[in-house]
């Protein structure tokens, strides 16, 4: 387990103990806080839960959209690897 890391969220101070590295630690923390800012903003709320709950629902959303993604996109990389297996293999046989 690494040394505490410091990190500010949202006006509060967190000290973080785990096995992620440091400066990834801090970069998280700087999201969430930006995350939070960003809702605190918008929204003019200023409970820090339920900021905490909108940019935990924002930053949830955020990371189904991006698997959402990666699924269709390896779905469409599926489709045009067997496109090419069928055409290779059409090759072949004319070769042979």
């Amino acid at each position: 387990m690494s040394a505490p890391v410091k990190v500010q969220i949202f006006g509060q101070s967190y000290s973080i103990q785990g096995e992620l590295d440091g400066k990834y630690v801090q970069k998280l923390a700087k999201y969430v806080d930006d995350k939070m800012h960003e809702i605190a903003d918008v929204t003019k709320t200023v409970d820090t839960l339920k900021v905490a709950v909108l940019a935990a629902l924002a930053i949830a959303d955020e990371l189904h959209n991006m698997q959402r993604d990666r699924g269709d996109h390896e779905e469409l990389l599926r489709e045009q690897a067997e496109r090419c297996l069928t055409l290779v293999e059409r090759a072949l046989k004319q070769t042979a």
